[in-house]
């Protein structure tokens, strides 16, 4: 687990993945990492200010995590709904940690912000009166949730924000995993190196040089054998920005959704969601007998928020032996599940379940990281120059739970919120461009790469440890299995001088380390049941003693550093500047 250390002060420290040197590089004012609704976001509005913007995706534009999202983006658009009630709700659902500047900007910059991506040719579905047609989902109380194609949301969103990228000419490079942060001699940002695989204008390792850098990479489900994620959620950003020196915050609160469809217990990889708008338009979580268990549980039953409801199944499958439980929605109908549901109905048929005749079986998976890198209101890290937004990033929106569909919209707010900041910074100095730091590139690594099969090695020892239901001995046996990948690793290297060979598997294999070390080293610290961190042998909420947030670093050597912050508040990540909302 290698990478470029620096700390928050921009000192190097010399930790990187172990890769060749870049062969080739594009020069811009501002990286952006990622295409999903965050990265495709601040893209457009850096370059509508007349900076030069270049893209960086591990995949197609549209590759990403967005494009799968069912259900819909959350924001006060109804009639009698209001900021201060989704601000509410979205408190209730953090349970104590959430950053409350951060949700109200959410909440109140949000509604104009779905507005702009309406006008950038986003089609969300409406009412019979033209109204945007909004839903309900867990730990809603109004109905807020916007969506498209029904259950389409995510691929509508994308589709929009990839043909406005491409139709103004955004620079794009696609298939590319982006390997490390690069600095200057003062530990500030210079750019990325990245690894091209194989198609358009750059192959191999290159490096992408800006003073800006957005990280919009996205998640880490793929830490866990089963998750909605896709196949490329494996960490990177989190895992650079350690790397760089950046602070992590609240990586043990992993969000399983409650309803994944069941497609057996050996099933891994990227597992097809049953979106919670299912629930909010009236279907029962059931179980084998056909009694109805979140009733009586919760006030809002099966629509309590996430951890809630993945914790009522889970504790059900556990009372009674079972695999799964199910979702009835016999009585929407077929039409209802063909015209409001297609994307799903066509997903359960493709595996033999037909929801209009039968329950739909279901159990949680991994399905988001609420943690990440640790960022201010202006989506700045602890690394001058980086920034990180949507899901890699930790704005304290979501607290210990995500409210359900305020994923999309903190990627629209916070991405639009950085372009005006790195916009704004450009207009006080010009952004100037910096030199990096020489990097080294020895044929004999000082660290190891994993080896890629320790993937699934990792994934089955998470899955295992620190799912939905963990304990002080759950995760001191993860915490051994992930040390032992690691030694063995290291000791390969020690006794030989030899890692596994650079490549897209091996680094991401080592990406996933990084990152399920922080994750169980949070969790084995956080001695409480909190949100979606579920401890069986800490039941209660503890809020003398943890509500704060657990912050994370990467020392020089691969150690982590982790503190516990005094209280609920963040500290400044830039205690010397002020924001621009100060300024002006």
């Amino acid at each position: 687990m290698s990478a470029t250390g620096t700390t928050a002060t921009g000192t190097a420290t010399g930790i990187r993945l172990h890769a060749p040197a870049p062969g080739w590089s594009v020069t811009a004012d501002v990286v952006i990492v990622g295409s999903g609704v965050a990265g495709l976001t601040a893209a457009l509005r850096c370059q509508a200010a007349g900076l030069r913007t270049v893209v960086v995706t591990k995949a197609r534009l549209d590759d990403g995590s967005t494009r799968w999202a069912q259900g819909g983006v959350a924001a006060a658009l109804g009639e009698g709904d209001t900021p201060e009630q989704h601000l509410d709700d979205t408190l209730v659902a953090g349970v104590g940690l959430c950053d409350e500047d951060a949700v109200r900007t959410l909440v109140t910059e949000g509604p104009d912000a779905i507005r702009r991506l309406i006008e950038t040719g986003a089609h969300f579905d409406e009412s019979a009166d033209g109204d945007l047609a909004l839903t309900r989902e867990g730990g809603h109380h109004r109905r807020r949730i916007a969506h498209a194609g029904g259950d389409a949301t995510g691929a509508e969103i994308s589709r929009a924000l990839v043909e406005a990228v491409r139709a103004r000419g955004i620079r794009t490079v696609e298939n590319a995993l982006v390997l490390d942060l690069l600095t200057d001699a003062d530990g500030r940002t210079a750019g990325v190196s990245l690894h091209v695989m194989g198609e358009g204008q750059h192959d191999g390792v290159g490096a992408a040089l800006a003073p800006a850098v957005v990280l919009a990479t996205g998640g880490m489900g793929q830490i866990f054998s089963a998750t909605t994620n896709p196949h490329v959620s494996t960490g990177d950003g989190v895992a650079l920005a350690l790397r760089a020196g950046a602070e992590v915050s609240d990586l043990e609160f992993v969000q399983f959704h409650p309803t994944v469809l069941f497609l057996g217990a050996d099933a891994e990889g990227q597992q097809p969601l049953v979106s919670e708008a299912v629930r909010g338009e009236g279907a029962h979580l059931v179980d084998a007998d056909g009694v109805r268990f979140m009733a009586g549980q919760h006030e809002l039953a099966e629509l309590a928020p996430r951890d809630i409801v993945a914790k009522g199944i889970t504790r059900r499958m556990l009372e009674q032996g079972a695999e799964h439980m199910y979702l009835d929605a016999r009585h929407f109908g077929a039409e209802m599940w063909e015209n409001r549901f297609p994307t799903i109905l066509a997903a359960c048929r493709a595996h033999g379940i037909d929801p209009v005749t039968e329950p739909i079986p279901v159990a949680p998976a991994a399905h988001y990281a609420s943690g990440g890198v640790r960022t201010d209101l202006q989506g700045r890290t602890t690394v001058p120059g980086l920034y990180a937004c949507g899901e890699v990033a930790c704005t304290g929106v979501h607290g210990a739970n995500r409210l359900a569909s305020n994923s999309l919209l903190e990627g629209l707010v916070y991405a639009e919120r950085i372009a005006d900041d790195i916009v704004a910074t450009h207009r006080e100095n010009g952004l100037p461009a910096r030199v990096p730091a020489p990097v080294p590139h020895p044929e004999t690594p000082t660290h190891p790469l994993m080896p890629p099969e320790a993937r699934f090695v990792i994934q089955r020892v998470m899955t295992q440890g620190a799912g939905v239901l963990r304990s002080a001995d759950s995760l001191a046996e993860a915490a051994a299995g992930l040390g032992r990948i690691h030694a063995d690793a290291a000791r390969a290297l020690a006794e030989n001088g030899k890692t596994s060979e650079p490549g897209v598997d091996t680094w991401e294999a080592t990406n996933l380390l990084c990152v399920a070390r922080v994750l169980v080293a949070a969790a084995r610290r956080r001695e409480e049941t909190r949100g979606c961190h579920w401890r069986e042998d800490h039941a209660d909420r503890d809020d003398a003693n943890w509500r704060r947030h657990i912050v994370v670093t990467l020392n020089p050597d691969r150690t982590l550093a982790a503190h516990t912050t005094p209280t609920a508040e963040f500290p400044p990540t830039r205690p010397e500047r002020r924001t621009h909302q100060q300024e002006q």
